[in-house]
């Protein structure tokens, strides 16, 4: 039986947020992220978007029970696509994989009433870092399109409802990749 997985390319790459099993550094080749937002969220999110020039890196995990039905009900603004052979990753044994994208009929760029929250950007840069490193962090910024949006500095108050604490070297390397961008911030 091939067992299921799924590719995450954002929040899901830090794994204090989630408690999916056998998750495994990969890569997505032809993709990249975006923020975009839709009327089915109050705040901007991270979307993949076929790109042939760009890849991008994450984390596969197994789909608890291979239920797509559960996992799709979490990821309810997006659309799955099988991945599989677009994926490079280290597990030997037949899997499919899948990624998802965001409903077409709903993507939208993101916009100053559906900014960016940092303390969802912090979450998933801490993700890259530990499972990347620096240079991990350095591309999924370069990986990344939609920088135009505003952020919305909530780090005093998290409104990511699975957001983490950073050091003062993360926060840092966060600030520091959103200054290089000149990133437009909102209250």
């Amino acid at each position: 039986m091939t067992a299921s997985y799924f590719f995450g390319y954002g929040s899901l790459v830090n794994h204090s947020t989630h408690s999916y099993e056998n998750a495994h550094p990969a890569r997505l080749h032809g993709w990249r992220r975006e923020w975009c937002h839709t009327d089915l969220r109050p705040i901007a999110f991270l979307v993949a978007v076929p790109d042939s020039s760009v890849n991008i890196d994450g984390i596969i995990a197994h789909v608890p029970g291979d239920d797509w039905d559960a996992l799709d009900a979490r990821e309810f603004a997006y659309t799955r696509v099988q991945s599989t052979e677009s994926i490079t990753h280290p597990i030997t044994d037949p899997i499919e994989i899948a990624v998802y994208k965001a409903r077409e009929d709903i993507r939208v760029a993101a916009d100053i009433r559906h900014p960016i929250l940092l303390s969802y950007l912090d979450v998933v840069v801490q993700g890259y870092l530990r499972e990347f490193g620096e240079q991990g962090v350095a591309d999924f910024f370069a990986t990344t399109t939609g920088w135009d949006a505003p952020i919305l500095n909530d780090r005093a108050d998290p409104q990511y409802p699975r957001h983490r604490p950073l050091t003062k070297a993360e926060t840092a390397l966060v600030d520091q990749h959103l200054a290089t961008l000149n990133a437009d911030f909102t209250s």
